[in-house]
């Protein structure tokens, strides 16, 4: 049902890269479907969500995803909201026990988040917009406000596409060198990547890598899950495309702090 990482096994931490399995969910959302903004059962969805919460020792009530829009905002969670009344941000912290933060992804990439010390969690979720505009770099900071230091955090990259299956266009390449030249090495010709003439392909997870080792993160780990490749274990956005499906499942990354 979920996935831990070896580096954030840290005492008073729980968290969990949840894979596809576990749930109630039919058909294309079979069977651990948590997006609210999918075309699922409503009911199906919540309660997944609910098994989320359970399996990470919470209330149910106590589960809190944000409303993603690829964006550089990271926000400070100081208590649960509606699932209807969520905020809009891409990365959230909290310094509060029993309060269980989720990311929602389905290829882009997943981050938790961890300062053992201060007692600081957080989640990030960077797909190619959020991670150029900065948003594991906000995180990083409002962590640092609720007295994490960057030099002990763990950060967690979880299951993401690939870049043997990640291929863009041209425009997309532009974008990045248009920021940083250097970030040309993030993109493999066809190749050497495996993708169709013409077209490059990108690599997300060491992209997001790089950032947080810039931003002086003292432990950056990559779980090298791919999330198009493995579809047995998870959903993937981008493999839905391609087979031209109605609609597609959202994967969950939560982390918390126990009492």
């Amino acid at each position: 049902m979920k996935i831990e990482a070896g580096a954030l096994a840290l005492p008073g931490i729980r968290h969990g890269f949840f894979t596809r399995h576990g749930g109630v969910s039919e058909g294309v959302y079979g069977s651990l479907n948590i997006g609210l903004g999918s075309k699922d059962d409503p009911a199906r969805v919540h309660e997944n969500r609910g098994r989320v919460a359970d399996a990470m020792g919470v209330s149910r009530d106590r589960l809190v995803t944000p409303w993603q829009y690829h964006s550089d905002v990271a926000l400070v969670v100081d208590r649960p909201w509606a699932e209807d009344d969520r905020p809009e941000a891409d990365a959230v912290v909290t310094a509060v026990p029993r309060l269980a933060l989720g990311i929602s992804t389905a290829d882009c990439t997943p981050v938790l988040f961890a300062d053992p010390i201060a007692k600081v969690v957080g989640g990030a979720h960077a797909g190619w917009r959020g991670a150029l505009a900065g948003v594991l770099e906000s995180t990083v900071a409002a962590m640092e406000r609720l007295g994490a230091r960057r030099e002990r955090i763990v950060a967690v990259i979880g299951p993401t596409i690939s870049q043997a299956n990640y291929e863009v266009g041209h425009d997309f390449r532009d974008n990045f060198l248009a920021a940083d030249p250097a970030n040309a090495r993030y993109f493999a010709e066809p190749e050497t990547a495996g993708g169709n003439a013409g077209k490059p392909h990108f690599d997300l997870p060491a992209y997001a890598a790089d950032r947080l080792g810039h931003a002086d993160v003292g432990t950056v780990v990559d779980l090298r899950r791919c999330t198009y490749a493995e579809e047995d274990t998870f959903f993937s956005f981008r493999r839905t495309t391609h087979r031209r499906e109605p609609d597609y499942g959202r994967l969950i990354a939560a982390i918390a702090l126990e009492e």
